[in-house]
């Protein structure tokens, strides 16, 4: 299976051009767009989100990630194998928060290079094709690389801002629940919110936090759009209060 994670939209043709590439290198092999609405050039905030989605899907399974404001530029095209699962965009830290959670790790840096490649669009000229040898079995030329040269270490373990905006409003964070007690207070804009486990638990049009779906810190506003109503967007820091 190889699933997509981008920040081209869903208008337009960049998604379906890199789907038309892997269709025709990679016959009969699933492809699943997860996001193609992940906020635009956010490289960082991204990897904590694909970190979250990883163990959803099964060994083998290749991840097309494509958050690459510096295309066409001189960063490096990646190749990661993070615990039986491939990775395969840029270098400029989308891999980074799903390579630091895992267990054993392999980093290439990619050589290959097609016939065509255009200077801003990569993911179809590019990672695409690399995606689809893999997915058929074939290993692209590559160079190995050492995984501390590849990290950034001062990024947190826990990225305590929104990283993500679904369709009801929700905010989704980069803090993984786990880390933070039910107990705590988020403060985000002005707003103090408390802990609830469902959306049932609180009253309609109340505001609170809780863990979202995939484990994350997310906000909400129950039967109501919580980034319209409390005015909090992409990139706005949350504090937690213990």
């Amino acid at each position: 299976m190889i699933v997509l994670f981008t920040d081209f939209g869903s208008r337009g043709p960049y998604v379906s051009q890199m789907m038309a590439v892997l269709y025709r290198m990679a016959p009969g092999i699933p492809v699943v767009d997860l996001f193609s609405d992940v906020p635009p050039f956010d490289v960082k905030g991204a990897s904590y989100l694909l970190a979250a989605y990883v163990e959803e899907f099964p060994p083998g399974t290749i991840f097309l990630g494509v958050v690459d404001p510096g295309v066409g530029g001189d960063r490096r095209a990646a190749l990661v194998r993070v615990d039986d699962r491939w990775f395969v965009g840029p270098d400029n830290g989308l891999f980074n928060i799903p390579a630091r959670r895992g267990t054993e790790v392999e980093w290439w840096d990619v050589t290959w290079r097609p016939d065509r490649l255009s200077s801003s669009f990569h993911g179809r000229d590019l990672f695409a094709p690399v995606a689809a040898c893999i997915a058929v079995g074939e290993m692209p030329a590559a160079e190995p690389q050492p995984i501390d040269l590849r990290l950034q270490p001062e990024w947190p373990d826990e990225l305590p801002r929104v990283v993500y905006v679904d369709h009801y409003g929700n905010l989704v964070t980069g803090v993984r629940a786990s880390s933070v007690p039910s107990s705590a207070i988020i403060t985000v804009r002005g707003h103090s919110l408390s802990h609830a486990r469902t959306f049932c638990q609180v009253e309609k049009g109340e505001a609170f936090w809780y863990e979202n779906a995939n484990g994350l810190v997310e906000v909400a506003v129950n039967q109501g759009n919580a980034s319209r109503e409390l005015r909090i967007d992409v990139g706005d820091p949350i504090n937690i209060i213990v």
